[in-house]
C-alpha cells in the first residue's frame, strides 16, 4: 500500500510510525561500577539523627593505665580517674538536580529506542546515584587520602638510604613491603592497643606490589599450570594480615562544563593508607575515621531521591537528590598515610 502524507501523519500521532530510530540493544554510557567506589569500604557510615551534635571521647591514657594498687591495711586506695571530653560533627546538605523535558520525552517514547534512553527518570536516577559515589569518594580523598591530613605521615624515596619519615618506594625491588607494613602496624598497635585492619592502596601501588619480588616469592608456589599464582587483593590482605585491602579505582572528570575533559583517579594512585576502623559504629571501639550521615528529611533515608513537576508551561519535571555527611578524622593515632609509595 502506498504511503501518503496523511497516513504517515496519522501513524505518527498514534505512535506507530518511527521516522528516526535508535538501536534498542546498545548505547554508550560511561557509568562506573559501584565496586570502584571506595569511601564506604574503608571507614564506617554512622547514621545520625541531628545535623550536628557531640560525641564522647574517653581518654586513651586513662583507659590503658594500670590503676590497680595494693590496698593498705585499714585503708583504701585513691579512686581511679577516667577522663573524657567531647568532639563535634556537623553534616552539611549537598544537592543535585536533573531536569526532564516532557516534550522530548514524547519523541523518545515514539522512537522506541533503548529503554535507558526512553526512560529518562531511570536514566537520571542512575546518573545521580553514580555521581553520589563520585562525590563521596572525592570528599573521602580530600579528608583522608592526601598529604597533610594525618599526624603520622611518611614519604617514599627511590634511595635505599632513608631517614626520618622516609621509606623505600614499593616500586623499588630493594624494598620489603611486608616487613615495612608489619613494622608500622606494630607501631600503631603498641600506641593504641589496636592492630590496623584496613589498607587502602592507590592503583600504582597495587601494580607495583603485584610484580614485587618479595610478594611474588611468597605466592609463586601456590599456582599450577592451569591456574598460575596471581597477586589479588585477597592475597595481599592475607600477606599483610589485614581484614581488607581496597584499591580506589573510581575516576572523575575534574573539568568544568565546556572545558576539555580532565580525567583521573580520585584517590592518589601513588599513596596508601593504613588504619584501624570498625565495620559499624561502636561505643566501645575506636575508629580512625567516621562518615557521619544525616537523614535530613527524617525518614531514615540517607540518600533521598525526589521527583517534582516544573512550573506550568515549562512542560518539565525534575529529579532531586540530597545527601548530608561529615567525613571526620576521629582518631589520629589509628592511621598512617604514605605518599609517593610507587
Amino acid at each position: 500500500m502506498k504511503r501518503t502524507a496523511a497516513s504517515i501523519q496519522a501513524d505518527i500521532a498514534k505512535g506507530a510510525f518511527r521516522p528516526h530510530t535508535a538501536l534498542s540493544n546498545m548505547a554508550l554510557a560511561y557509568f562506573q561500577s559501584d565496586a570502584n567506589s571506595f569511601a564506604k569500604t574503608i571507614f564506617p557510615i554512622c547514621p545520625v539523627s541531628l545535623s550536628s551534635d557531640n560525641y564522647y571521647i574517653f581518654d586513651k591514657e586513662d583507659l590503658l593505665r594500670d590503676n590497680w594498687k595494693r590496698k593498705p591495711a585499714y585503708g583504701k586506695v585513691d579512686p581511679a580517674v577516667l577522663s573524657e571530653h567531647i568532639e563535634t560533627y556537623a553534616c552539611n546538605v549537598d544537592q543535585m538536580i536533573m531536569g526532564i523535558d516532557q516534550i522530548r520525552q514524547t519523541d523518545l517514547n515514539r522512537r522506541q529506542g533503548p529503554t535507558y534512553a526512553r526512560d529518562q527518570r531511570t536514566q537520571r536516577i542512575k546518573t545521580m546515584a553514580g555521581q553520589a559515589n563520585i562525590h563521596q569518594d572525592r570528599l573521602f580523598a580530600e579528608k583522608y587520602f592526601k598529604k597533610g591530613v594525618w599526624k603520622q605521615e611518611f614519604v617514599g624515596v627511590d634511595s635505599t638510604s632513608v631517614s626520618g619519615n622516609q621509606f623505600i618506594k614499593f616500586s623499588n625491588g630493594n624494598s620489603d613491603p611486608i616487613d615495612f607494613i608489619d613494622q608500622k602496624k606494630t607501631e600503631i598497635n603498641s600506641a593504641t592497643g589496636r592492630m590496623p585492619n584496613k589498607l587502602a592502596i592507590g592503583v600504582n601501588v597495587f601494580n607495583a606490589l603485584k610484580k614485587h619480588p618479595a610478594i611474588l616469592e611468597r605466592v609463586k608456589y601456590g599456582g599450577t599450570t592451569a591456574n598460575p599464582a596471581s597477586v589479588t587483593l585477597n592475597v595481599l590482605a592475607q600477606l599483610f594480615e589485614v581484614d581488607s585491602v581496597t584499591v580506589p579505582l573510581s575516576i572523575m572528570n575534574k573539568a568544568e562544563i565546556g572545558k576539555d575533559a580532565d580525567m583521573g583517579y580520585i584517590g592518589d594512585p601513588n599513596a596508601f593508607l593504613l588504619a584501624y576502623a570498625t565495620d559499624t559504629p561502636s561505643i566501645e571501639e575506636p575508629s580512625a575515621g567516621y562518615i557521619f550521615t544525616w537523614d535530613m528529611l527524617g525518614n531514615g533515608n540517607l540518600f533521598p531521591i525526589l521527583n517534582y513537576l516544573g512550573e506550568n508551561g515549562t512542560h518539565s519535571e525534575f529529579i532531586e537528590g540530597l545527601m548530608a555527611m561529615d567525613m571526620k578524622k576521629t582518631a589520629d593515632d589509628l592511621a598512617m598515610f604514605f605518599a609517593d609509595a610507587a
